[in-house]
């Protein structure tokens, strides 16, 4: 064998298999390892997009094109007493809901309906969740009993509610004069001063159920630590509650009453099951009066109102969320 013709050899001469290491380098990759890697990404994007496609179309259909339908009605006359006129006209559907009787009594009523609603199911809620979190003989039972309203229709338990505060035989009126608190049955479906009253009641204790699942759910995620810790320390259960329990599930509260809000507004539901809007429309609120207006025909109208709404409700959450922000950056 000749050395000196071997020393002389290139390295990539000598093995013609294997890569040249010249200075330290690894191999170069294939030229098609790039072009494969892409043809992978694209088909994986259309197994994707292939999935995705019936819920687009299904939000695009059912939500979105009636939400544009609905909008573009908000500026014609659209009326079912006359479909051969459907002409555009502005501004009038919005000038005629500011300028109806109504229109005052049904944003106070809206207002009263959110509020006096919320905060009730905020503490009740807030109050069983921290009930629940303890550990006690049967908290599965209670739990199963307390998670079981929001299994039920909010119209079915309007109608249980009507009966409830029947004034001839309902069983309000039967508890309150068996305890001696009123004399004579109170016709709360009747009178507008006290319509607005049961109704509200009935959402309470609907509403209670969604806050209480939230909440427990959040406050299962602390750690024991942090309250053995505390303990420690000397820290009594109010403090606990405002410096470490509220603190540490801040962004579950802003978030559940955000949404309540929204739901309570738009929840005509259980309003239509015990008073239908009644009294004398005095328990209307914006949208059982929306659908009164469908009723009546007046789609126009109707829609110009529930523009109103998506903006209300819109702007609302804005500044909500706003607030909440700079309230924790000014904290932290």
């Amino acid at each position: 064998m000749d050395t000196g013709a071997a020393l002389t050899t290139p390295p990539e001469q000598q093995r013609p298999g294997r890569p040249s290491r010249k200075g330290g380098g690894r191999p170069a990759p294939a030229a098609g390892a790039g072009r494969r890697k892409r043809e992978f990404t694209v088909r994986r994007g259309l197994v994707i997009a292939a999935f995705m496609a019936p819920a687009v179309v299904f939000v695009a259909v059912f939500t979105y094109y009636p939400m544009v339908a609905g909008g573009q009605m908000a500026f014609r006359h659209w009326n079912l007493a006359d479909l051969t006129d459907r002409s555009f006209v502005g501004l009038d559907n919005f000038t005629a809901i500011f300028h109806d009787p109504l229109w005052g009594t049904v944003l106070s009523n809206t207002a009263v309906w959110v509020v006096a609603s919320i905060v009730p199911q905020l503490v009740i809620g807030f109050a069983l969740a921290l009930w629940l979190r303890r550990r006690f003989r049967f908290r599965g039972l209670y739990q199963a009993l307390i998670f079981f309203p929001w299994a039920i229709s909010g119209f079915l338990i309007g109608i249980l509610f009507r009966w409830m505060f029947n004034s001839e035989f309902g069983v309000v009126n039967d508890l309150l004069q068996k305890a001696g608190l009123i004399d004579e049955p109170i016709a709360w479906l009747a009178d507008p001063k006290f319509a607005m009253t049961a109704i509200i009641i009935a959402n309470i204790w609907y509403g209670v159920t969604f806050f209480t699942i939230m909440l427990l759910a959040a406050l299962q995620s602390i750690p024991d630590e942090i309250y053995e810790a505390a303990a420690l320390d000397g820290s009594g259960k109010v403090r606990t509650l405002f410096q470490i329990t509220i603190p540490y599930i801040r962004t579950t509260l802003t978030l559940t009453v955000l949404l309540r809000v929204i739901w309570i507004f738009n929840f005509p539901d259980l309003i239509y099951g015990v008073t239908g809007g009644g009294p004398n429309n005095e328990t209307h609120i914006v949208t059982t009066w929306m659908i009164n207006i469908t009723q009546q025909g007046d789609y126009g109208k109707a829609s110009a109102l529930g523009l109103l709404m998506v903006a209300g409700l819109f702007v609302f959450s804005l500044f909500y969320l706003m607030a909440t922000r700079e309230k924790k950056e000014a904290k932290s």
